[in-house]
């Protein structure tokens, strides 16, 4: 056994913990199909939201894990929900009002409100593909309006109609009385109209695998269950598809979590093995509620990727997946930075700490070298206190504090300072307020000016740093108070930067600079 699967096999990093949960499936050897097979969900009904991708990143990184502990085949799948019907109409598109004749008509057959596709579920399956290519996933893509149509599904569909009754029991058990009267397993989409039915099905026969149902206006139609006629309900199509396809690990959102079981048994009456599962908590907004594509709150994958990289968004999926977390712009910054601190980590680390880096799993192994050389919060403050407008006034100030820098060399930096500037002006620059200083504070930053004139010392961080902490050390108990009138008084934010290495990039003569405007009150 290798070094990296001897040591990835006690490794605690969640990935490592659920792919040797999913390997135990396969001591014996490699399944039947020749590979575990890895698949996550999505439900085209809105723009794919960022929890569409982390559900995809998280899964990578599970498979990722796996292939370090076996030589075992893998394959990951995409499945898109994209036949089921639309059953409220998403308030983030242009002219929504045009989509409401078409409710409960399959998302494949709804028109793409933004005239790219000839559907809006072709629209928003080609968004999420387009975001997954970007980011580089290995993965197949399945649509479920093409998997029923295409016959991949008949197999499991007439199944589903020799266990009719068993698997219509496990359903009911879950159900209210009243609901209990009019459900089926089975949503005929109607001939005519083309809208997907919720109706009680009058018979279900096995020997021509047809289901007979009246329609809303009490007519009676007969139709195959086979040639994309019908769709399961979501819970039995969740089991059914398992059994389809010889799912092996499905992970989703906690309100998947209370039917776990439904779907399990629904897979074994069908024949087949019930995948592993790993629940995740929810990403909320700013007002604490669970993110959505259909309402569209939350932060988007382009809104995202506007002010950061798509490994900082990797990265803030990899943290506690079980832990509810805020997903809103002012997450941002910390996980930019908190990436490329554990990219700098990791050439120093041995092996067991690199397999418990978050960077390892982003990267598969194959990690980068980090080149930015000034964090992403100082590069804000540097935005902020320099009115800067694009990266090249940023670059103004980077060449003067890291001489050797270039674009070129260090293309993380180069990235970061044009992600600065824009999420600057677009979040830090409305909101920011500077107040003017107490008696107090007015005059140790009198003495801070004082001592950055008579300064003679190397422009460093730790050399500046410690000018800063003895001016505070002897007016402020405790220090935090110093701090934090620095950067209300100076920067207009509530928190920010070592102050030793703002002035280091900022210049100490701009920083006297600024002082004394803040004395004068012109920063107010």
């Amino acid at each position: 056994m290798s070094e990296l699967r001897e040591t990835a096999m006690s490794s605690k990093a969640w990935p490592f913990e659920e792919a040797r949960r999913l390997l135990k499936r396969y001591q014996k050897g490699a399944p039947e199909k020749g590979y575990v097979l890895f698949e996550t969900g999505y439900g085209p009904s809105g723009l794919p939201h960022i929890g569409t991708f982390g559900e995809v990143a998280r899964t990578t990184m599970v498979k990722r894990a796996f292939e370090a502990l076996s030589d075992i085949p893998t394959k990951l799948i995409c499945f898109s929900d994209d036949l089921d019907g639309m059953r409220k109409v998403p308030s983030n598109v242009p002219n929504p009002e045009a989509l409401e004749e078409h409710l409960q008509r399959p998302l494949t057959s709804v028109p793409d409100p933004f005239g790219e596709y000839p559907s809006f579920g072709e629209y928003n399956n080609a968004m999420l593909r387009r975001f997954l290519d970007t980011f580089g996933f290995e993965y197949e893509f399945y649509s479920a309006r093409d998997f029923y149509r295409s016959g991949q599904f008949d197999e499991i569909l007439k199944r589903a109609v020799d266990k009719y009754d068993d698997v219509m029991a496990i359903m009911l058990k879950s159900l209210r009385e009243e609901r209990q009267q009019t459900y089926s397993i089975f949503l005929p989409i109607h001939p005519e109209t083309g809208r997907v039915l919720y109706v009680p099905m009058k018979k279900v026969c096995a020997e021509t695998y047809t289901v007979t149902f009246d329609d809303e206006d009490g007519k009676e139609w007969t139709l195959p269950v086979t040639g994309g006629n019908l769709k399961l309900q979501w819970k039995p199509d969740f089991g059914a598809r398992w059994a389809a396809l010889g799912v092996d690990f499905e992970m989703y959102g906690k309100e998947h979590a209370t039917n776990e079981k439904i779907y399990d048994a629904i897979c074994r009456a069908l024949g087949g093995r019930a995948p592993e599962h790993f629940s995740y908590e929810l990403f909320l907004d700013e007002n604490g509620q669970k993110i959505s594509k259909s309402s569209g709150n939350g932060v988007s994958i382009d809104e995202w990727l506007t002010y950061a990289p798509t490994e900082s968004l990797a990265y803030f999926m990899y943290q506690k997946p079980k832990t509810a977390k805020r997903m809103h712009f002012d997450v941002i910054p910390k996980a930019y930075d908190e990436y490329h601190q554990q990219l700098r980590a990791y050439p120093g680390q041995d092996l067991k700490a690199q397999l418990n880096n978050p960077v390892w799993h982003i990267h598969g192994g194959d990690v980068p070298e980090s080149t930015l050389i000034v964090p992403f919060a100082m590069l804000l403050n540097l935005a902020s206190v320099s009115g800067a407008e694009d990266k090249e006034a940023l670059w103004g100030f980077i060449r003067r504090y890291a001489p050797e820098a270039t674009a070129e060399s260090h293309p993380d930096l180069d990235q970061a300072a044009g992600f600065a500037v824009c999420y600057f002006n677009d979040f830090v620059k409305p909101s920011r307020k500077h107040r003017a200083p107490t008696d107090q504070e007015r005059e140790a930053l009198e003495a801070l000016k004082a001592a950055l004139e008579a300064y003679e010392g190397p422009t460093e961080d730790e050399a500046l740093q410690s000018v800063v902490y003895s001016i505070g050390r002897e007016r402020f108990d405790p220090m935090r108070g110093w701090f934090t009138a620095l950067y209300e008084v100076l920067l207009g934010a509530s928190q920010g930067p070592r102050f030793g290495g703002f002035i280091a990039l900022y210049g100490v003569p701009e920083t006297i600079a600024l002082i004394d405007k803040a004395l004068a009150g012109e920063l107010v």
